[in-house]
């Protein structure tokens, strides 16, 4: 089976801006304008649209929006480390702050040479994780870009892979399962040593004489309900709140079209390599959220 194009109705939803584009929506390319360095500034360098990111034996780095978003989607192109890479993490990701912060997450697992990278996703509500997936990727993520995004809303929340569904996480509250729906998170992206259990469960380590490890990352795009540093938080949440507001609030939206369930079966038998709802060593009872 020949992998399935993205889905046109998501991609023209996503593109309707015309309407979407209010106060607090944004939509940009330009790094600096969005975001700013955590950790190590030295070790992240702007050029044009591009951005690398360097991990040495010395430091990794970070970067972060400099507003908060609450719901709506968030894209980037990324290249990853080439080569060896074992033992590195290139991320992606979405959080808040404090420990009981929310987060949605991209991590890519370095692999040694010729071997491929493995993309772990993971959910945090009220500071709970431990609800990590792992994909192999259909092309090689090393030889070009490729886009990785987060779309959100207060029913589900879709990981894509150029605009492909590969994970999703539905609200299931009803059933006491926390949802990530009330913080305001900041984008964030980063490259990091973890050699302790990145690659093959820590057995194959980084190889520092392989370094500099660089990722890229270019064409940011973030459609989302925007919190800047200036806004009132209480007002700001209950305006991204409004259902009937924002274009990730559609009824269309809440729930996947037929094409997008099609996808994301693909994706599944063809690509899923670990589902923690299935890991009965580490969880004795299956998790609420993966019941059916």
């Amino acid at each position: 089976m020949e992998r399935p194009s993205a889905s046109l109705e998501f991609i023209a939803l996503a593109h309707l801006l015309s309407w979407a584009l209010l106060l607090n929506s944004a939509i940009c390319a330009n790094f600096s304008e969005l975001f700013q360095p955590y950790w190590a500034p030295d070790h992240i360098v702007t050029q044009g649209d591009l951005t690398a990111l360097t991990l040495d034996n010395v430091s990794g780095c970070g970067f972060e929006s400099k507003s908060k978003y609450l719901f709506g989607k968030a894209s980037v192109e990324i290249k990853l480390v080439e080569g060896d890479s074992a033992g590195t993490v290139t991320a992606f990701y979405m959080s808040s702050d404090g420990d009981y912060h929310d987060e949605l997450d991209f991590e890519f697992l370095g692999n040694l040479s010729g071997e491929p990278y493995l993309v772990q996703t993971n959910v945090y509500a009220n500071g709970t994780g431990n609800r990590e997936q792992r994909h192999s990727l259909w092309f090689d993520p090393t030889a070009d870009f490729h886009t990785y995004s987060f779309f959100w809303n207060s029913h589900t929340i879709l990981f894509l892979v150029d605009n492909i569904p590969i994970r999703m996480f539905q609200n299931k509250e009803k059933n006491g399962v926390a949802y990530p729906r009330n913080e305001a998170m900041r984008i964030r992206g980063s490259v990091w040593n973890a050699d302790d259990w990145a690659t093959q469960g820590g057995r194959i380590k980084t190889n520092w004489s392989h370094s500099p490890f660089v990722s890229k990352f270019g064409s940011f795009e973030i459609n989302a309900c925007e919190l800047s540093p200036e806004s009132n938080e209480v007002e700001a949440k209950a305006n991204c709140g409004r259902l009937s507001r924002f274009w990730w609030n559609r009824p269309s939206l809440r729930k996947l079209n037929k094409h997008m369930r099609h996808q994301l079966r693909w994706v599944q038998a063809r690509h899923l390599i670990y589902d923690y709802c299935k890991d009965t060593g580490r969880f004795s009872e299956v998790p609420r959220e993966c019941a059916s």
